[in-house]
């Protein structure tokens, strides 16, 4: 996605002055005066007019580009002083210290702050992001809302579905993104905000009415380092420069952290302290395993009773959260409780696979050590025979789960089934002879090839069991040495039921 995809671009024309942009960052003014009607950083997507911003990369600086973007119609460069000397072409150059660090707030300056006309609500934590914002976003919607989703899944304006890149967009992607939004009238926006956008300031610009947060467990070390470092990243969020108020999942020690050392008022919500501002009085497993009897109090004394048909322990947690943000932006709880039973779960986050087969087959997302416990956990108590799970890690990613998630594999499953997952330009083998760190105390299959792997799992089902493919969820496409070879694994389940019945 790039802010020159027209279905993602506002249809507005908005132009600005040079001498307007010097005077936004607070530097002195281009000596010669230039006027721009769009901003990007990539420049593969610049356009006629448009002010390319040439940051620093991990192997080359963005201003090595200067004469592509210049053939491509940029009229001026804003960068850092490396950059300001590998433009040698005659062009306007604006030179600030740290370029990264103001993308964000120029794109939004330059599309008019479009986060000031929408409800914004901001989702962070390392699981549940995104089934979170989609319950938010489905509630709202039953409510009658236009709305707009930004996450790992997609991104929708008011009911039309986009692809994505990243969970969420670089500054200027976003900013645009909201500016359309606005464009066509949506008042309330959910997004998913991960961790390296915090990070890089790909959120910098935007302001939340409220943000919420799931929980914190192991992911992402190779980009943080540590989980200090992680921790501090994501608690970036829940600022005033970013946030109004938070409402905070304290089930965990990093949730509690965060609410005790908040800086913008906060609410909790928890499974089960009675201390939180929203917590269960109860949640009963119906017999069916098709979610949950619940009763939430909320704050104020509200209460809301029903049926929650979401499958899992920890789709508990994202439904509380999503409840409570849904209820603070002021949809009614009474009309919330029969909304209620009419959510569903995001696609490739437990999602069923149903081909007339005699045992039960599901696609998830969990790709983190935490994500894959919870994801068996409910697949061990929705069967009544054995659990298969095929897993795998993705490469050039943090190394440090994989004997983590090796494990985890190992002890909820009945047959683990080791395989590849986006191997990137890492050895599969070396990856999955990371995974397999330990002793083995399950049956299990190693299976590099993640099709294979599948129908593999599948030929050992038999009726009552449960077969789990975990790692991808809705993705649809396998990285293999940099390129993306189309694969489905919520396709390939079904295609390796069929060829067997």
């Amino acid at each position: 996605m790039s802010t020159h995809n027209s279905q993602l671009t506002p249809v507005a024309i908005f132009s600005k002055q040079g001498s307007d942009l010097a005077a936004f960052i607070g530097i002195d003014a281009p000596s010669k005066e230039f006027s721009f009607s769009g901003v990007t950083l990539d420049s593969r997507a610049v356009g006629a007019e448009d002010l390319f911003i040439a940051l620093p990369g991990a192997k080359v600086h963005g201003a090595t580009f200067v004469d592509d973007v210049i053939a491509a119609g940029a009229v001026a460069i804003l960068t850092d002083a490396v950059g300001a000397k590998l433009v040698t072409a005659e062009i306007p150059v604006l030179v600030v210290g740290n370029p990264r660090s103001w993308v964000g707030a120029i794109a939004s300056w330059f599309y008019g702050n479009p986060f000031s006309a929408l409800d914004a609500v901001g989702i962070t934590g390392t699981n549940g992001k995104t089934t979170t914002a989609s319950l938010v976003d489905q509630i709202w919607r039953l409510d009658g809302r236009a709305t707009g989703f930004i996450g790992t899944i997609g991104i929708s304006i008011d009911g039309e579905e986009y692809g994505a890149n990243y969970t969420t967009p670089e500054g200027t992607d976003l900013q645009a993104v909201v500016a359309t939004m606005r464009e066509q009238h949506v008042r309330n926006l959910v997004m998913e905000v991960s961790s390296h956008a915090l990070s890089m300031g790909r959120v910098s610009g935007a302001h939340f009415r409220a943000v919420g947060f799931t929980n914190l467990t192991q992911d992402h070390l190779d980009f943080h380092g540590d989980m200090e470092s992680y921790f501090l990243a994501k608690s970036r969020l829940f600022t005033n420069e970013l946030a109004d108020t938070a409402i905070v999942n304290i089930d965990s020690e990093y949730g509690q952290r965060l609410f005790a050392e908040a800086t913008i008022p906060m609410l909790t919500v928890s499974r089960s302290n009675p201390r939180a501002d929203w917590r269960y009085e109860s949640f009963i497993a119906l017999q069916s395993g098709v979610g949950y009897e619940v009763a939430i109090r909320g704050t104020g004394g509200i209460l809301i009773e029903g049926h929650l048909p979401l499958l899992g322990l920890h789709n508990l947690d994202n439904a509380i959260l999503a409840i409570a943000l849904a209820v603070e932006s002021g949809v009614d709880p009474i009309a919330l409780a029969y909304y209620m039973r009419k959510l569903t779960a995001p696609v490739g986050r437990l999602e069923p696979v149903e081909v007339g087969q005699k045992f039960l087959a599901l696609v998830d997302y969990a790709h983190t050590p935490d994500a894959v416990s919870r994801a068996l956990a409910t697949a061990r108590s929705l069967t009544s025979g054995r659990v298969i799970a095929i897993l795998g890690c993705g490469g050039d990613r943090d190394k440090s789960k994989r004997p983590i998630m090796g494990r985890a594999l190992r002890e909820g499953s009945d047959l683990a089934v080791f395989t590849s997952d986006n191997p990137r330009s890492e050895d599969p083998l070396q990856i999955l002879s990371e995974m397999l760190a330990g002793s083995a105390d399950t049956d299990e299959i190693i299976e590099p090839d993640r099709r294979s792997a599948i129908a593999r799992a599948v030929l050992e089902a038999e009726p009552g069991d449960c077969v789990i493919v975990l790692g991808k969820g809705h993705e649809r496409g396998q990285d293999i040495k940099g390129v993306k070879y189309p694969f489905d694994d919520r396709i390939e389940l079904a295609r390796a039921i069929e060829e067997l019945s």
